[in-house]
């Protein structure tokens, strides 16, 4: 499950260490920074001012900031960029690898803001929508993923120095994903809140999956200092896993609502931003198996062909002695309902499989170039059963749209 198994190289060169203090508030929502990161907080600025300039369909200015920068001025008078992030290679989050493109995320975002790529001949409306949420989603999370990651590689090395060790990357990681109180409308965290009241996942009116990030980024700091292993690993798996929840919501709800005859391609673009985010992490686990005699798709998680060679029809007590009545999968100890006898079970084969199937399904969905994906209201839980079985995710983790 760990962050790490979608990880690159875990250097940094847009670290920029300094011994001095920090001018801006110690926390940010419930978490105490061990270091100063006061400039990758002020990102979170800049990404509400890309959002208000694409809101006017100012897009030319929104990219101006995205590229140049706006907020966050380093000690030499240049500044860090929302861009620089995003088309950085071989960075700790894996949607290049994922893409087969280097700076795969800027490749999203800039598409967005030109109209060119997935949002060629789109609306402004559907690239306010892509602009907003690629940029403080797509790229925020891949980032706190990569320095998340980039922390455990060096607490593992034994480097847990606050200023320059794994806390610091640690405490980037939360700069990225919640950044200033006063930004937080623009900031990941901010979707997590939302989703939540959506989903009907809060407790008290908190949302269950920021409190649970926020507790395992607090937990995960103090482990790091300790060069607890086990307990920074769990902090970053339970991160990795919140998020998996919060954009699975996020890409259910926006697909459900692409039957409004008004805003279909809105929420279309909503859809396809949110799905963006988690899409390297959940698509390996969308594997199926068809079957040929009653054309039904079975979902597997991550197999290979071979896999759908292997359901035998057999009995479902283990009974020696008792009636076959059960078509088994021997590989995943799985059971098909789909079928009912021999023949019907023996309609899986290795020639059927479909790799990352429920992944494509929902590209077909999000698709801005099909506008006959519009009109409809769809589901597209099924599509990610084995995603959350993977990710330990419960039906009441995840809760019910209403």
């Amino acid at each position: 499950m760990a962050a790490a198994g979608l990880a690159g190289c875990v250097g940094d060169e847009d670290e920029e260490t300094t011994d001095s203090g920090s001018t801006m508030d110690a926390s940010d929502g419930g978490y105490t920074y061990a270091s100063n990161v006061d400039n990758h907080r002020s990102l979170m600025k800049d990404l509400c001012d890309i959002k208000t300039a694409a809101s006017a369909f100012d897009f030319a200015t929104a990219k101006d900031i995205y590229q140049n920068g706006k907020n966050a001025e380093k000690s030499d008078g240049s500044y860090r960029t929302l861009a620089g992030f995003a088309s950085a290679e071989g960075k700790a989050h894996g949607y290049d690898d994922y893409y087969g493109q280097a700076g795969s995320i800027d490749a999203h975002i800039t598409a967005a803001l030109d109209g060119t790529g997935d949002f060629a001949g789109t609306s402004d409306t559907v690239r306010y929508q892509g602009v907003a949420k690629l940029t403080a989603n797509m790229g925020m999370i891949a980032y706190t993923i990569h320095e998340l990651n980039t922390a455990v590689a060096k607490a593992d090395d034994g480097n847990v120095d606050d200023d320059t060790g794994a806390p610091h990357n640690w405490d980037e990681g939360w700069a990225f994903f919640h950044g200033p109180d006063e930004d937080l409308s623009c900031a990941p965290a901010n979707t997590f809140k939302k989703r939540s009241t959506d989903f009907g996942t809060e407790t008290n009116g908190v949302s269950n999956t920021l409190n649970a990030v926020e507790t395992a980024m607090v937990d995960g700091l103090a482990a790091l200092q300790a060069q607890d292993q086990a307990g920074y690993t769990a902090a970053t798996n339970t991160v990795v896993k919140n998020v998996i929840i919060t954009y699975t919501q996020a890409t259910m709800k926006y697909t459900y609502k692409m039957d409004d005859a008004d805003n279909g391609p809105k929420y279309q673009a909503e859809g396809y931003a949110f799905w963006k985010v988690i899409e390297a992490y959940t698509a390996q686990y969308t594997d199926a198996c068809y079957n040929m005699a009653v054309h039904k798709v079975m979902y597997m998680g991550d197999i290979d062909a071979a896999t759908c060679d292997a359901f035998v029809w057999t009995n479902g007590s283990q009974d020696a002695d008792g009636p076959a009545d059960t078509c088994y999968n021997t590989v995943t100890h799985m059971v098909s309902t789909d079928v009912t006898n021999e023949t019907e079970c023996d309609g899986y084969s290795s020639m059927y499989f479909q790799d990352k199937y429920g992944a494509e399904k929902i590209n077909e969905i999000v698709n801005l170039q099909d506008a006959t994906q519009l009109g409809q209201s769809y589901d597209i839980a099924p599509y990610l059963q084995m995603v959350l079985a993977h990710y330990g995710i419960t039906a009441d983790e995840l809760g019910t749209y209403a």
